[in-house]
């Protein structure tokens, strides 16, 4: 007589349902997830010759943090303006500075005098309450 249960499976092996993720990184997933959506939004706010922070995107939106931000913009960041998103000390991606800087250049985003990093207190995008551009 067979056991009702799959093969190696004991009657009390009972685990947990696995958890959903937040965001499927699957290949080929078509659907963009919500809080991908949200960052991306938001990215497409800053206007041209101004930055962000990974940290500022995380607080507008009141949610995630800065790491959070980081993976939204390595996976589907191409579809925006990534350069404007940096990390706190104004530096661009890793791997990405050189086509980064070209970006600053071309629309005159002011450097520190590294002249690789971006001067954030002069570039740094300030929302209005009304989560609209301002320029």
């Amino acid at each position: 007589m067979s056991a009702p249960y799959a093969a190696g499976a004991e009657p009390d092996d009972r685990s947990e349902p696995a958890q959903v993720p937040e965001y499927d990184e699957t290949p080929g997933y078509d659907e963009l997830p919500e809080y991908a959506a949200a960052v991306l939004d938001v990215v497409d706010l800053v206007p041209s010759g101004q930055v962000t922070t990974y940290g500022d995107v995380a607080a507008f939106l009141g949610r995630g943090g800065p790491r959070q931000v980081g993976h939204v913009m390595s996976h589907w960041g191409g579809a925006v303006a990534w350069w404007r998103v940096l990390r706190a000390d104004g530096s661009p991606a890793p791997g990405l500075e050189r086509e980064a800087l070209a970006h600053y250049r071309r629309e005159c985003t002011p450097l520190r005098p590294d002249g690789r990093r971006v001067d954030l207190r002069r570039a740094r995008w300030a929302p209005d309450p009304l989560g609209l551009p301002t320029d």
